[in-house]
């Protein structure tokens, strides 16, 4: 058996959920393909699934599997600096719909027929990872490329259908136009329930209901989403982006940061790197 020259930026792994036991975070991009009845939390969020489902992580997001430890788990992993979905947004428009998307929920439920699909290509991935091919490079983004998509196609086809209360479906879209106007310099639920002439009790329990997070997790998260983004697309200095985001200073941006992802903003930079569309 050859090892692969591409271990270090990707690789596709059978596990079990009892694998999952601690606290998984890595800077990668993960998609993990399983079936049958799960529980796990993703950023201290809680998700259910049961039948095929395809989960999607974005580098250095907190999961940990708290459903049934004998659920295998087709676990495949990359670096941005092997495939970097925001340079390939023309092909497969995955950024911000299977991954970075604080609103949308990180799993899609699939058919037997989609997931037997791309079960075969995970499978073609391992063995072409481990055959040592010059060419297996080329393949491989090929293979990944092709399930992005897949998996693209499907969600938006899911969220074409999924249907809400007309009041509360109103209430939502309003509140996530505030949080995108208004994140950097409102960071209290209270400001945006007066915004939306609610209570904040109201927000948070029409918001909870709706998307399964508190109106203070969607704030934190767009917050954090934003903090990796300039960390990872642009080469400004950790000071600069404290500043584009209304911090006090970057030690508070710094503390800040490593208690919502669990480590310092340099951490992540050098981790997940800064992409080759950095500006």
């Amino acid at each position: 058996m050859h090892s692969s020259t591409n271990d270090r930026l990707f690789s596709v792994k059978i596990k079990k959920g009892s694998d999952f036991i601690d606290d998984f975070s890595i800077p990668y991009y993960c998609i993990m393909l399983f079936r049958g009845k799960a529980n796990f939390l993703v950023d201290f969020v809680e998700y259910r699934s049961h039948g095929n489902t395809v989960l999607f992580l974005s580098p250095h997001q907190n999961f940990k599997w708290q459903g049934t430890g004998g659920i295998p788990i087709r676990l495949l992993t990359f670096h941005g600096d092997f495939y970097c979905i925001e340079y390939h947004k023309k092909e497969v428009a995955c950024n911000g719909l299977l991954f970075n998307n604080i609103y949308l929920t990180p799993q899609i439920s699939i058919s037997d027929t989609y997931f037997e699909e791309i079960g075969q290509i995970v499978q073609k991935m391992k063995l072409e990872n481990e055959s040592g091919n010059p060419y297996s490079n080329a393949v491989l983004k090929s293979y990944l490329q092709l399930i992005l998509a897949l998996s693209s196609r499907e969600k938006s086809i899911l969220l074409g259908q999924k249907k809400l209360d007309l009041i509360e479906s109103k209430n939502i879209t309003v509140f996530q136009e505030l949080i995108e106007k208004h994140y950097i310099r409102e960071r209290s639920p209270a400001f945006y329930a007066s915004e939306l002439k609610l209570s904040p009790s109201t927000l948070s329990k029409n918001i909870k209901k709706q998307i399964g997070k508190t109106p203070t997790q969607l704030i934190q998260e767009r917050v954090i989403l934003e903090s990796k983004k300039l960390l990872h697309l642009t080469h400004k200095s950790i000071k600069e982006i404290a500043v584009d985001l209304h911090f006090e200073d970057e030690y508070y941006f710094s503390r800040y940061f490593k208690k919502n992802v669990g480590l310092s903003p340099m951490h992540y930079r050098k981790d997940v790197g800064i992409s080759i569309v950095a500006k």
